[in-house]
């Protein structure tokens, strides 16, 4: 039989882990190291912080094992510690959709069609790409795009869908997805497409899911 020390120890393991993930900046910081790696600068301009701050915040999940640094010259970039992170995260989210009502108030009140706007996960997604019915399109920003998608997108800027109508496939369904289920470029993306009358869905998670589930990534990074 475990001692009651023992146990408390490793519930106090557990809980650097909960305590990291106790803080909405974090979270944030770690949907933006999901799509790639990045440098404290860049993560300060993301999260609107300043470098300080989110060198404190970095530290926090450093010293709970959830992401990684490395050093580039002067630069330290970090990067998840792996895709089991995403997992949590994932499920974290889950979690609160069920539990807490105030998430499903919060994604009707931003997130207008989310109901309505019909999402389509990845395994249907993989069948739909096989049989060349779908047009493909990753609405990140470019850096993220370069550093990994799925095979066969197309990248469009977040804000550039309207100025590329003319050059997309019409003919097929497209389906557009970004950083994750709460992610609001693809809910914009298709908001748009469909207001030009273009059948568009969106994909129900985004870019780290799939990496996340083992699913085929490409790089633009030579």
């Amino acid at each position: 039989m475990s001692s009651p020390g023992f146990k408390q120890q490793v519930n106090a393991q557990f809980a650097l882990i909960a305590q990291a993930l106790a803080s909405p900046q974090r979270l944030e910081i770690l949907d933006y190291l999901a799509q790639t790696e990045r440098s404290v600068e860049e993560l300060s301009q993301l999260a609107s912080l300043t470098v300080a701050n989110t060198s404190r915040h970095l530290q926090t999940l450093k010293q709970s094992a959830l992401v990684q640094v490395r050093t580039d010259g002067k630069r330290r970039v970090y990067r998840l510690a792996g895709d089991d992170v995403v997992q949590l995260i994932a499920s974290l989210r889950r979690t609160a959709e069920l539990h807490l009502a105030e998430v499903e108030r919060l994604a009707h009140t931003y997130l207008t069609n989310k109901q309505t706007m019909e999402a389509i996960n990845a395994e249907e997604l993989l069948a739909r790409l096989a049989r060349d019915e779908v047009t493909l399109l990753d609405v990140r920003p470019y850096a993220e795009y370069a550093a990994g998608h799925i095979p066969g997108a197309i990248h469009v800027a977040p804000d550039a869908v309207e100025s590329h109508l003319q050059t997309l496939d019409d003919s097929k369904t497209i389906v557009a997805y970004c950083r994750g289920a709460y992610c609001v470029y693809a809910f914009h993306a298709v908001q748009t497409l469909r207001g030009h009358g273009i059948t568009a869905v969106r994909l129900a998670d985004g870019l780290p899911e799939w990496r996340a589930a083992g699913l085929p990534i490409q790089s633009s990074i030579a």
